[in-house]
């Protein structure tokens, strides 16, 4: 199995790490057979790699063995990040029948986390993540991994994490704060809903250190609930805080 070297890509404050703590925590308490869990948000540059990439580690500090799935064929942040200069064979290939599953999957320096990266960007992968290969791939790592974590494009441009959400356990929605309005949020989670998704929570990222003082950060919620106020329509650049 080929090696991949990662770096945690947010700040390692007390903060942060508590509450990726509490994140993990709340999915746990999900329940045992919620394992197998896709990542998503509202828009482009919410975070939700970076949620991906946390919550996969931290359940690997804990004993688990868990896997990343890097599901945005279109545009992987995560490939980009770790500016791989190697050629990567990933999902893409192995959905188009161009490689068998043992040869996209990468061990990591962090213990007991595995990650398959994109690959290339195909002409099809909404085609791709909705054929018979991935739900067998996603069964599979379900009988060899205690988690399965896919980190899956954004639902306010393309429906990909809708076709992938049938072979998951729930969808948890990663929402930027002052990003998005509170109208927009609601009709992202309508989709879901309507796709017969399960709704693990809302996890609320890049909250202002204002914020945090009073208790707001990385954070992880059942039902459907905000309290942060978000007010402008999506499209609208919130004003910058006075210093």
């Amino acid at each position: 199995m080929k090696e991949l070297t990662l770096t945690m890509p947010y700040e390692e404050d007390w903060q942060t790490k508590e509450a990726f703590k509490t994140l993990r925590t709340n999915l746990l308490f999900c329940g045992s057979e919620v394992r197998a869990v896709g990542i998503t948000s509202c828009t482009e540059n919410e975070g939700k790699s970076t949620v991906s990439m946390g919550l996969c580690a931290n359940l690997a500090q804990i004993g688990k063995r868990v896997i990343l799935l890097d599901c945005d064929l279109r545009k992987s942040v995560l490939v980009s990040r770790y500016k791989i200069d190697e050629e990567i064979v990933g999902l893409s290939h192995y959905l188009s029948g161009q490689a068998e599953k043992e040869e996209v999957i990468y061990r990591t320096n962090v213990e007991g986390m595995d990650m398959a990266l994109a690959g290339i960007v195909p002409p099809n992968p909404t085609e791709l993540l909705g054929n018979q290969r991935f739900q067998t791939l996603v069964q599979e790592l379900r009988e060899e991994y205690d988690y399965v974590v896919l980190d899956t494009p954004p639902l306010g441009k393309v429906v990909d994490s809708i076709v992938v959400s049938e072979y998951l356990d729930g969808m948890a929605l990663v929402v930027s704060a002052n990003m998005v309005s509170r109208k927009y949020v609601e009709r992202i989670a309508g989709q879901l809903e309507r796709a017969e998704a399960k709704l693990l929570g809302v996890i609320v990222n890049k909250v202002s250190r204002r914020a945090k003082k009073y208790g707001y950060g990385y954070g992880y919620g059942y039902g459907y609930g905000y309290g942060y106020g978000y007010g402008e329509e999506y499209g609208h650049t919130p004003k910058k805080e006075e210093e």
